[in-house]
Protein backbone atom coordinates (compact mmCIF):
# COMPACT_ATOMS: atom_id res chain seq x y z
CA UNK A 1 0.00 0.00 0.00
CA UNK A 2 2.84 2.35 0.65
CA UNK A 3 3.34 2.65 -3.20
CA UNK A 4 0.39 3.58 -4.38
CA UNK A 5 0.05 6.78 -5.65
CA UNK A 6 -3.19 9.36 -5.12
CA UNK A 7 -4.65 8.18 -8.61
CA UNK A 8 -4.09 3.93 -6.83
CA UNK A 9 -5.55 5.48 -3.07
CA UNK A 10 -9.00 6.88 -5.68
CA UNK A 11 -9.27 3.27 -7.38
CA UNK A 12 -8.96 1.19 -4.72
CA UNK A 13 -10.38 2.54 -1.61
CA UNK A 14 -12.95 4.91 -3.49
CA UNK A 15 -14.02 2.72 -6.89
CA UNK A 16 -12.56 -0.31 -4.83
CA UNK A 17 -11.13 -1.79 -8.13
CA UNK A 18 -9.80 -5.60 -6.25
CA UNK A 19 -6.42 -5.14 -4.64
CA UNK A 20 -3.72 -7.71 -5.75
CA UNK A 21 -5.09 -10.65 -3.69
CA UNK A 22 -8.47 -9.58 -2.54
CA UNK A 23 -11.65 -11.37 -2.48
CA UNK A 24 -12.96 -11.98 -6.06
CA UNK A 25 -16.48 -10.65 -4.68
CA UNK A 26 -16.63 -8.09 -1.61
CA UNK A 27 -18.47 -9.79 1.93
CA UNK A 28 -21.44 -8.09 3.47
CA UNK A 29 -22.21 -10.03 6.30
CA UNK A 30 -25.74 -10.56 7.61
CA UNK A 31 -26.02 -10.80 11.48
CA UNK A 32 -28.94 -10.42 13.79
CA UNK A 33 -29.12 -8.45 17.14
CA UNK A 34 -30.56 -7.33 19.96
CA UNK A 35 -30.87 -3.16 19.64
CA UNK A 36 -32.03 -1.51 22.45
CA UNK A 37 -32.63 -4.90 23.90
CA UNK A 38 -35.45 -5.39 20.92
CA UNK A 39 -34.10 -8.49 18.60
CA UNK A 40 -34.10 -7.58 15.46
CA UNK A 41 -33.41 -10.12 12.53
CA UNK A 42 -33.09 -8.26 9.86
CA UNK A 43 -30.05 -6.28 9.88
CA UNK A 44 -26.23 -6.89 7.97
CA UNK A 45 -24.13 -4.37 6.30
CA UNK A 46 -26.07 -2.26 5.39
CA UNK A 47 -23.67 -0.03 4.00
CA UNK A 48 -20.08 -1.35 3.99
CA UNK A 49 -18.62 -4.72 2.52
CA UNK A 50 -14.72 -6.07 3.60
CA UNK A 51 -12.87 -6.67 0.30
CA UNK A 52 -9.19 -7.76 1.11
CA UNK A 53 -7.41 -8.77 4.22
CA UNK A 54 -3.66 -7.82 5.25
CA UNK A 55 -1.18 -9.58 7.62
CA UNK A 56 -0.82 -6.95 10.38
CA UNK A 57 3.55 -6.76 10.60
CA UNK A 58 3.10 -6.07 14.25
CA UNK A 59 1.66 -9.28 15.75
CA UNK A 60 1.35 -11.57 12.77
CA UNK A 61 -2.76 -11.01 12.92
CA UNK A 62 -4.84 -10.54 10.07
CA UNK A 63 -6.72 -7.45 9.69
CA UNK A 64 -9.94 -7.22 7.65
CA UNK A 65 -9.93 -4.11 5.02
CA UNK A 66 -13.80 -3.36 5.46
CA UNK A 67 -15.69 -0.11 4.10
CA UNK A 68 -18.56 2.43 5.25
CA UNK A 69 -20.64 4.16 3.06
CA UNK A 70 -19.63 2.21 -0.21
CA UNK A 71 -23.42 2.43 -0.88
CA UNK A 72 -26.27 -0.41 -1.14
CA UNK A 73 -26.03 -4.30 0.34
CA UNK A 74 -28.55 -6.82 0.41
CA UNK A 75 -28.97 -5.56 3.90
CA UNK A 76 -29.47 -1.97 3.27
CA UNK A 77 -33.03 -2.45 3.99
CA UNK A 78 -34.36 1.06 3.12
CA UNK A 79 -30.87 3.36 3.29
CA UNK A 80 -28.69 4.41 0.80
CA UNK A 81 -25.86 3.03 1.69
CA UNK A 82 -24.04 5.50 1.63
CA UNK A 83 -21.66 8.21 4.96
CA UNK A 84 -22.10 11.51 5.11
CA UNK A 85 -18.62 13.37 5.14
CA UNK A 86 -19.41 14.70 8.75
CA UNK A 87 -19.66 10.76 9.56
CA UNK A 88 -16.58 10.11 8.64
CA UNK A 89 -14.83 12.82 9.56
CA UNK A 90 -16.49 11.97 13.33
CA UNK A 91 -14.89 8.20 12.70
CA UNK A 92 -11.37 9.39 12.47
CA UNK A 93 -11.99 11.49 15.72
CA UNK A 94 -13.16 8.83 17.61
CA UNK A 95 -10.38 6.04 16.72
CA UNK A 96 -7.68 8.24 16.71
CA UNK A 97 -8.47 10.14 19.97
CA UNK A 98 -9.31 6.32 21.44
CA UNK A 99 -5.64 5.04 20.05
CA UNK A 100 -4.35 8.14 21.70
CA UNK A 101 -5.55 6.97 25.08
CA UNK A 102 -4.55 3.20 25.17
CA UNK A 103 -8.20 2.23 23.57
CA UNK A 104 -8.14 -0.99 21.54
CA UNK A 105 -10.11 0.36 18.23
CA UNK A 106 -10.40 0.01 14.47
CA UNK A 107 -8.39 1.92 12.95
CA UNK A 108 -9.47 4.51 10.11
CA UNK A 109 -7.39 3.88 6.84
CA UNK A 110 -8.90 6.58 4.07
CA UNK A 111 -12.04 8.72 3.84
CA UNK A 112 -12.60 10.19 0.06
CA UNK A 113 -15.37 12.66 -0.25
CA UNK A 114 -17.68 11.33 -3.63
CA UNK A 115 -19.58 14.75 -4.26
CA UNK A 116 -22.93 13.10 -3.99
CA UNK A 117 -25.86 15.22 -1.81
CA UNK A 118 -27.23 13.15 0.54
CA UNK A 119 -30.51 13.48 2.83
CA UNK A 120 -30.44 12.82 6.30
CA UNK A 121 -33.06 13.55 9.12
CA UNK A 122 -30.67 13.85 12.18
CA UNK A 123 -28.66 16.37 10.42
CA UNK A 124 -28.74 19.55 8.11
CA UNK A 125 -29.36 18.23 4.25
CA UNK A 126 -28.69 18.47 1.83
CA UNK A 127 -24.88 16.97 3.07
CA UNK A 128 -21.61 16.12 1.67
CA UNK A 129 -20.67 12.06 0.99
CA UNK A 130 -17.71 10.28 1.74
CA UNK A 131 -16.57 6.36 2.07
CA UNK A 132 -14.24 5.62 4.42
CA UNK A 133 -12.02 2.28 4.64
CA UNK A 134 -11.37 1.26 8.13
CA UNK A 135 -9.13 -1.59 8.99
CA UNK A 136 -9.86 -4.27 11.88
CA UNK A 137 -8.90 -7.27 13.55
CA UNK A 138 -12.13 -8.79 12.72
CA UNK A 139 -15.56 -8.09 11.46
CA UNK A 140 -17.78 -10.94 13.64
CA UNK A 141 -20.12 -9.83 16.33
CA UNK A 142 -22.21 -11.63 19.00
CA UNK A 143 -25.04 -11.00 16.58
CA UNK A 144 -23.23 -12.99 14.05
CA UNK A 145 -23.51 -16.12 16.30
CA UNK A 146 -27.39 -14.84 17.58
CA UNK A 147 -27.94 -15.04 13.76
CA UNK A 148 -26.76 -18.85 13.86
CA UNK A 149 -28.01 -19.20 16.55
CA UNK A 150 -31.99 -17.96 16.17
CA UNK A 151 -31.81 -20.37 12.91
CA UNK A 152 -30.74 -23.50 15.05
CA UNK A 153 -27.60 -24.35 13.23
CA UNK A 154 -25.45 -26.16 15.37
CA UNK A 155 -22.90 -26.60 12.42
CA UNK A 156 -22.42 -23.27 12.00
CA UNK A 157 -22.27 -22.39 15.59
CA UNK A 158 -19.37 -24.43 15.72
CA UNK A 159 -17.45 -23.75 12.64
CA UNK A 160 -17.82 -20.10 13.44
CA UNK A 161 -16.61 -21.00 16.99
CA UNK A 162 -13.32 -22.95 15.40
CA UNK A 163 -13.10 -19.85 13.37
CA UNK A 164 -12.74 -17.78 15.81
CA UNK A 165 -10.28 -19.69 18.07
CA UNK A 166 -8.22 -20.35 15.01
CA UNK A 167 -7.58 -16.73 14.30
CA UNK A 168 -8.11 -14.17 17.01
CA UNK A 169 -8.19 -16.73 20.37
CA UNK A 170 -5.76 -19.31 19.52
CA UNK A 171 -5.10 -20.46 23.76
CA UNK A 172 -8.74 -21.06 23.61
CA UNK A 173 -8.38 -24.39 22.34
CA UNK A 174 -6.40 -25.52 24.59
CA UNK A 175 -9.17 -25.56 27.58
CA UNK A 176 -10.87 -28.43 28.55
CA UNK A 177 -14.44 -27.23 26.78
CA UNK A 178 -12.76 -24.89 23.47
CA UNK A 179 -16.19 -23.08 23.20
CA UNK A 180 -16.07 -22.20 26.74
CA UNK A 181 -12.68 -21.68 26.59
CA UNK A 182 -13.79 -19.01 23.63
CA UNK A 183 -16.32 -16.95 26.10
CA UNK A 184 -13.99 -17.05 28.44
CA UNK A 185 -11.63 -14.84 26.13
CA UNK A 186 -14.70 -12.69 24.80
CA UNK A 187 -15.38 -12.39 27.98
CA UNK A 188 -12.26 -10.86 29.29
CA UNK A 189 -11.60 -9.00 26.05
CA UNK A 190 -15.21 -7.19 26.49
CA UNK A 191 -14.22 -6.47 30.27
CA UNK A 192 -11.47 -4.70 29.60
CA UNK A 193 -12.72 -2.59 26.53
CA UNK A 194 -15.67 -1.16 28.82
CA UNK A 195 -12.58 -0.49 31.63
CA UNK A 196 -10.65 1.01 28.51
CA UNK A 197 -14.21 3.37 27.79
CA UNK A 198 -14.63 3.95 31.27
CA UNK A 199 -10.90 5.42 31.74
CA UNK A 200 -11.21 7.24 28.80
CA UNK A 201 -14.59 9.01 29.31
CA UNK A 202 -16.00 7.56 26.11
CA UNK A 203 -19.51 6.97 25.49
CA UNK A 204 -20.43 4.76 22.55
CA UNK A 205 -24.01 5.48 22.26
CA UNK A 206 -25.23 2.27 20.54
CA UNK A 207 -24.12 -0.61 22.61
CA UNK A 208 -26.40 -3.42 20.64
CA UNK A 209 -25.56 -6.66 20.30
CA UNK A 210 -24.32 -6.23 16.56
CA UNK A 211 -22.11 -3.34 17.50
CA UNK A 212 -19.58 -5.77 20.20
CA UNK A 213 -16.47 -7.52 18.57
CA UNK A 214 -15.83 -10.46 19.44
CA UNK A 215 -11.98 -9.48 19.59
CA UNK A 216 -12.90 -6.33 22.12
CA UNK A 217 -11.93 -4.29 19.49
CA UNK A 218 -13.74 -1.08 19.56
CA UNK A 219 -15.91 -0.28 16.37
CA UNK A 220 -19.15 0.85 14.37
CA UNK A 221 -18.86 4.54 15.50
CA UNK A 222 -22.36 6.04 15.80
CA UNK A 223 -23.51 9.17 18.05
CA UNK A 224 -19.91 8.41 20.33
CA UNK A 225 -19.20 11.38 22.82
CA UNK A 226 -16.35 11.87 24.64
CA UNK A 227 -17.48 13.55 28.31
CA UNK A 228 -16.59 16.83 28.80
CA UNK A 229 -16.66 16.68 32.66
CA UNK A 230 -17.36 13.78 34.77
CA UNK A 231 -21.34 12.91 34.34
CA UNK A 232 -22.41 8.92 35.26
CA UNK A 233 -26.06 9.61 33.56
CA UNK A 234 -24.04 11.40 30.19
CA UNK A 235 -25.97 9.64 27.04
CA UNK A 236 -24.40 10.01 23.38
CA UNK A 237 -27.48 9.26 21.47
CA UNK A 238 -30.22 11.88 21.95
CA UNK A 239 -32.99 8.88 20.73
CA UNK A 240 -31.68 6.87 24.13
CA UNK A 241 -34.34 8.37 26.06
CA UNK A 242 -33.99 5.87 29.41
CA UNK A 243 -29.99 6.38 29.31
CA UNK A 244 -29.71 2.42 28.76
CA UNK A 245 -26.15 3.07 27.13
CA UNK A 246 -25.30 6.52 29.04
CA UNK A 247 -21.74 6.62 30.14
CA UNK A 248 -22.02 4.54 33.84
CA UNK A 249 -24.43 1.56 32.39
CA UNK A 250 -21.94 0.62 29.61
CA UNK A 251 -20.14 -2.06 31.55
CA UNK A 252 -23.74 -3.69 32.79
CA UNK A 253 -24.79 -3.36 28.62
CA UNK A 254 -21.37 -5.06 27.54
CA UNK A 255 -22.48 -7.47 30.62
CA UNK A 256 -26.02 -8.19 29.02
CA UNK A 257 -24.39 -8.76 25.53
CA UNK A 258 -22.17 -11.74 27.03
CA UNK A 259 -25.32 -13.43 28.18
CA UNK A 260 -27.07 -13.28 24.85
CA UNK A 261 -22.84 -14.44 23.53
CA UNK A 262 -23.23 -17.07 26.03
CA UNK A 263 -26.59 -18.30 25.14
CA UNK A 264 -25.50 -18.91 21.78
CA UNK A 265 -22.99 -21.38 22.78
CA UNK A 266 -24.57 -23.16 25.54
CA UNK A 267 -25.90 -25.79 22.31
CA UNK A 268 -22.78 -26.84 21.91
CA UNK A 269 -21.32 -26.24 25.64
CA UNK A 270 -23.70 -26.53 28.54
CA UNK A 271 -24.71 -23.69 30.97
CA UNK A 272 -23.19 -25.20 33.98
CA UNK A 273 -19.90 -24.45 32.34
CA UNK A 274 -21.17 -20.96 30.58
CA UNK A 275 -22.49 -19.17 33.48
CA UNK A 276 -19.26 -19.14 35.59
CA UNK A 277 -17.49 -17.29 33.23
CA UNK A 278 -20.84 -14.82 32.68
CA UNK A 279 -20.31 -14.17 36.40
CA UNK A 280 -16.67 -13.35 36.44
CA UNK A 281 -17.68 -10.37 33.89
CA UNK A 282 -18.44 -7.79 36.96
CA UNK A 283 -14.75 -8.86 38.82
CA UNK A 284 -12.62 -8.38 35.37
CA UNK A 285 -14.14 -5.25 35.02
CA UNK A 286 -12.64 -3.54 38.03
CA UNK A 287 -9.85 -5.12 38.01
CA UNK A 288 -9.00 -3.76 34.30
CA UNK A 289 -10.63 -0.24 35.54
CA UNK A 290 -8.21 -0.19 38.35
CA UNK A 291 -5.19 -0.92 35.79
CA UNK A 292 -6.09 1.10 33.47
CA UNK A 293 -7.23 4.02 35.95
CA UNK A 294 -3.60 4.12 37.45
CA UNK A 295 -1.72 3.45 34.31
CA UNK A 296 -3.37 6.76 32.74
CA UNK A 297 -1.78 8.22 35.99
CA UNK A 298 1.65 6.63 34.94
CA UNK A 299 0.82 4.45 38.38
CA UNK A 300 0.81 1.11 39.43
CA UNK A 301 -1.79 -1.08 41.35
CA UNK A 302 -0.05 -2.42 43.77
CA UNK A 303 -1.85 -4.38 46.36
CA UNK A 304 -5.38 -5.87 44.95
CA UNK A 305 -7.48 -5.16 47.56
CA UNK A 306 -5.59 -1.75 48.50
CA UNK A 307 -6.05 -0.81 44.96
CA UNK A 308 -9.34 -1.38 44.48
CA UNK A 309 -10.63 0.68 47.24
CA UNK A 310 -8.64 3.68 46.29
CA UNK A 311 -9.78 3.03 42.78
CA UNK A 312 -13.35 3.82 44.11
CA UNK A 313 -12.07 6.60 46.17
CA UNK A 314 -10.60 8.74 43.02
CA UNK A 315 -13.87 7.99 41.31
CA UNK A 316 -16.16 8.95 44.00
CA UNK A 317 -14.35 11.83 44.16
CA UNK A 318 -14.43 12.46 40.20
CA UNK A 319 -18.51 12.11 40.93
CA UNK A 320 -18.62 14.31 43.64
CA UNK A 321 -16.69 17.27 41.76
CA UNK A 322 -17.52 16.60 38.43
CA UNK A 323 -14.33 18.26 36.90
CA UNK A 324 -12.95 18.29 33.52
CA UNK A 325 -12.33 14.37 32.71
CA UNK A 326 -9.23 14.84 30.73
CA UNK A 327 -7.36 17.37 32.77
CA UNK A 328 -8.07 15.37 36.12
CA UNK A 329 -5.86 12.93 34.86
CA UNK A 330 -3.25 15.35 33.20
CA UNK A 331 -2.54 17.25 36.57
CA UNK A 332 -2.44 14.34 39.03
CA UNK A 333 -0.02 12.30 36.35
CA UNK A 334 2.24 10.43 38.73
CA UNK A 335 0.03 10.93 42.03
CA UNK A 336 -0.55 14.41 42.71
CA UNK A 337 3.25 15.72 42.33
CA UNK A 338 3.29 19.24 44.18
CA UNK A 339 4.60 21.25 41.60
CA UNK A 340 1.42 19.78 38.65
CA UNK A 341 -1.00 20.79 41.44
CA UNK A 342 0.04 24.35 42.13
CA UNK A 343 0.04 25.01 38.33
CA UNK A 344 -3.12 23.13 37.66
CA UNK A 345 -6.35 25.49 36.21
CA UNK A 346 -8.59 23.37 38.21
CA UNK A 347 -6.06 23.81 41.70
CA UNK A 348 -9.20 24.53 44.08
CA UNK A 349 -11.14 21.32 42.78
CA UNK A 350 -8.64 19.49 43.90
CA UNK A 351 -8.29 21.03 47.72
CA UNK A 352 -11.32 19.39 48.73
CA UNK A 353 -12.00 16.57 51.43
CA UNK A 354 -12.16 13.97 48.62
CA UNK A 355 -9.54 14.49 46.44
CA UNK A 356 -7.06 15.19 49.37
CA UNK A 357 -8.12 11.74 50.75
CA UNK A 358 -7.86 9.86 47.21
CA UNK A 359 -4.55 12.04 46.30
CA UNK A 360 -3.10 10.84 49.18
CA UNK A 361 -3.50 7.25 48.07
CA UNK A 362 -2.40 8.00 44.68
CA UNK A 363 1.06 9.04 46.38
CA UNK A 364 1.53 5.95 47.94
CA UNK A 365 1.17 3.54 44.90
CA UNK A 366 4.36 2.28 42.95
CA UNK A 367 5.26 4.30 39.80
CA UNK A 368 5.00 2.96 36.16
CA UNK A 369 8.65 2.53 34.75
CA UNK A 370 7.75 5.13 32.00
CA UNK A 371 6.76 7.85 34.15
CA UNK A 372 9.81 9.38 33.94
CA UNK A 373 10.30 9.40 30.44
CA UNK A 374 6.72 10.81 29.92
CA UNK A 375 7.21 13.70 32.57
CA UNK A 376 10.12 14.53 30.14
CA UNK A 377 7.80 14.26 27.18
CA UNK A 378 6.80 18.33 26.04
CA UNK A 379 3.39 17.07 26.45
CA UNK A 380 3.58 16.57 30.11
CA UNK A 381 4.30 20.29 30.45
CA UNK A 382 1.32 21.55 28.61
CA UNK A 383 -1.05 23.38 31.20
CA UNK A 384 -4.29 21.22 29.03
CA UNK A 385 -4.32 18.33 27.38
CA UNK A 386 -5.82 17.07 24.39
CA UNK A 387 -9.97 16.72 24.30
CA UNK A 388 -12.32 15.65 22.35
CA UNK A 389 -15.70 17.20 23.08
CA UNK A 390 -18.34 18.45 21.29
CA UNK A 391 -18.04 21.96 20.56
CA UNK A 392 -14.55 21.00 19.08
CA UNK A 393 -15.84 18.36 16.64
CA UNK A 394 -18.81 21.05 15.36
CA UNK A 395 -15.96 23.69 14.82
CA UNK A 396 -13.84 21.41 13.15
CA UNK A 397 -16.96 20.01 10.82
CA UNK A 398 -17.81 23.87 10.41
CA UNK A 399 -14.45 24.58 9.11
CA UNK A 400 -14.68 22.12 6.39
CA UNK A 401 -18.06 22.46 5.52
CA UNK A 402 -17.83 26.40 5.28
CA UNK A 403 -14.84 27.25 4.02
CA UNK A 404 -13.43 23.22 2.88
CA UNK A 405 -10.67 24.31 5.70
CA UNK A 406 -9.04 21.29 6.97
CA UNK A 407 -6.63 22.64 8.90
CA UNK A 408 -8.25 22.85 12.17
CA UNK A 409 -8.66 18.68 11.75
CA UNK A 410 -4.73 18.57 10.72
CA UNK A 411 -3.89 20.56 14.42
CA UNK A 412 -6.07 18.57 16.01
CA UNK A 413 -4.82 15.31 14.75
CA UNK A 414 -1.68 16.54 15.82
CA UNK A 415 -2.33 17.33 19.31
CA UNK A 416 -4.31 13.92 19.54
CA UNK A 417 -0.84 12.12 18.23
CA UNK A 418 1.38 14.17 20.39
CA UNK A 419 -0.63 12.84 23.27
CA UNK A 420 -0.26 9.02 21.46
CA UNK A 421 3.26 9.04 21.84
CA UNK A 422 2.93 10.61 25.40
CA UNK A 423 0.66 7.65 26.47
CA UNK A 424 3.06 5.32 24.73
CA UNK A 425 5.81 6.43 26.88
CA UNK A 426 3.74 5.93 29.81
CA UNK A 427 2.95 2.37 28.68
CA UNK A 428 -0.45 2.96 27.79
CA UNK A 429 -0.27 0.13 24.67
CA UNK A 430 -3.57 0.15 22.47
CA UNK A 431 -4.49 -2.72 20.57
CA UNK A 432 -3.67 -6.43 21.33
CA UNK A 433 -0.31 -5.92 21.76
CA UNK A 434 -1.09 -4.13 25.05
CA UNK A 435 -3.67 -6.77 26.31
CA UNK A 436 -2.63 -10.07 28.54
CA UNK A 437 -2.62 -13.43 27.10
CA UNK A 438 -6.44 -15.55 27.55
CA UNK A 439 -5.22 -18.00 29.85
CA UNK A 440 -7.02 -21.28 29.28
CA UNK A 441 -9.35 -22.55 31.54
Amino acid sequence: LEGLSEAGWIEHFARFEPLPGSFPQPLALRYHGHQFRAYNPEIGDGRGFLFAQLRDLEDDRLLDLGTKGSGTTPYSRQGDGRLTLKGGLREILATEMLEALGVYTSKTLSLVETGEALIRGDEPSPTRSSVMVRLSHSHIRIGTFQRLAAHGLLDGIRQLTEHCIAHFWPLAAEAEDPAVGLYDAVTGAVARMGAEWFAAGFVHGVLNTDNVNITGESFDYGPWRFLDRFDPAFTAAYFDQTGLYCFARQPEALNWNLARFGECLIPISSQEAIAPVFESFAERFQTDLARQTFARLGLLPGNPDEARTLMHRFWGAMQASAPPFQQVFHDLLGGGLPERLRASPIRATFETAAWAEAIEGLRELPKAPGLDAALAHPYARRPEPATMVIGEVEAIWSAIDAEDDWRPLALKLDAIREAGEFNRRLGLLAGPNGRPDHVPL
